[in-house]
């Protein structure tokens, strides 16, 4: 058993933990242990809700519970140890996805294809079998959630899972740059890139996908094509660059993508993790088109594709992690094109009080807001 955690050097936070399977986020008092050598503690200003999250909590995801969630976490460094060179004290961060930076996508640069990207990001423990929480009684809760477990006042992270930004962009903007948003560009910017004159289709309209639309017109496509079930999300993808918009089930998906590309879309990205619209996503590219699935399916979720069609077709799908970036690099370019009025992601955004995280969730998934951001009380 893990001891020790309560100390003079520990920080007292206040995070939301999930106890039980499609519980309630509930707000504890709990202790933070210090950081280790390649550490740092960061004081959580505000952190973006992300579906993965509510995918854990519905354990369609298996990381242990009782456990702290969050992993779209900005901040300011308070602490970091002693091996840590690349932030200080004071440095505005990003908390990102976790990386081993040894493995050989890592060493490639790759680092969303780690080796061991599970362990690191959904185990609930740092590699050694250690935690960064506890509770009154002194029991380790699961942490290191994307090795951060952000949904608190402070969390730990590593030094490889914090991108430092510049102070003058708002630190509540920035946490959903971590996951969300650089996941839906980064896909079609990093992976599919359709070029300028190219076509896109994106599949499901919630942050993800809006970002995607996003980082299609950034990339030149002219033909860019959002689907989803929610008039209110098509009307928001033609304001954030769509050029076409096909309402799911009144519109005959594959048909209609077809005849506006004139035979099959080039690029096209599924964000909602249904084998049938995976299937359709599919089914709609052109000869020689690519497409990438982003999102989480049910456990055991099988995938049923005309095999003929994918080979005589020289067709490809390809799963697609973080947007398939390198957090210091694709971070501040994203910022970057923001300022210059070229990447409105913060239109997605609805913010709430940490207090309020379960209205934020409820809110999230009947669709009434695209990506929740959580205010922490000392928020800046």
């Amino acid at each position: 058993m893990q001891t020790g955690l309560k100390s003079a050097a520990s920080c007292p936070v206040c995070a939301a933990v999930v106890r039980k399977a499609d519980g309630p986020f509930l707000l504890e008092q709990l202790t933070l242990t210090a950081p280790r050598d390649d550490e740092v503690r960061v004081r959580i200003v505000a952190v973006g809700m992300c579906h993965t999250d509510l995918a854990v909590r519905a354990r369609m995801l298996e990381t242990p519970l009782p456990v702290v969630l969050g992993h779209e976490g900005a901040g300011i460094v308070e602490q970091a140890g002693s091996a840590v060179t690349r932030v200080a004290p004071g440095d505005h961060v990003i908390l990102t996805f976790a990386s081993c930076g040894r493995c050989g996508p890592c060493e490639s640069g790759h680092p969303a294809e780690c080796v061991h990207f599970r362990e690191l990001n959904f185990s609930g423990h740092r590699p050694d079998g250690t935690h960064a929480l506890c509770d009154d009684s002194g029991t380790v809760l699961s942490d290191r959630f994307f090795a951060q477990s952000s949904y608190a006042t402070h969390a730990i992270a590593t030094e490889r899972n914090v991108v430092k930004i510049p102070k003058d962009f708002p630190l509540e903007l920035a946490g959903p740059l971590g996951c969300g948003i650089s996941t839906g560009s980064g896909t079609v910017l990093n992976a599919l890139q359709p070029g300028p004159g190219g076509s896109f289709a994106n599949f499901g309209c919630g942050s993800v996908g809006l970002s995607g639309i996003m980082g299609a017109s950034l990339a030149g496509a002219t033909i860019n094509i959002a689907i989803d079930r929610k008039p209110a999300r098509l009307e928001l993808a033609r304001e954030l660059g769509a050029t076409h918009t096909i309402c799911m089930p009144d519109e005959d998906v594959v048909a209609t993508v077809r005849k506006i590309t004139g035979g099959g879309v080039d690029t096209a990205m599924d964000t909602t993790g249904r084998v049938e619209i995976i299937r359709q996503m599919v089914d709609a590219l052109r000869p020689g088109g690519r497409s990438a699935v982003v999102a989480v399916s049910p456990p055991g979720a099988q995938l049923e594709l005309d095999a003929n069609d994918l080979m005589a077709g020289n067709k490809s799908i390809q799963g697609v992690s973080q947007g398939a970036c390198v957090p210091d690099i694709f971070l501040p370019r994203l910022i970057e094109v923001w300022r210059q009025k070229r990447f409105p992601f913060d239109r997605l955004i609805t913010f709430y009080n940490f207090d309020q995280i379960n209205q934020a969730v409820a809110d999230m998934e009947v669709g009434r807001t695209v990506k929740a951001v959580l205010r922490m009380p000392e928020a800046i």
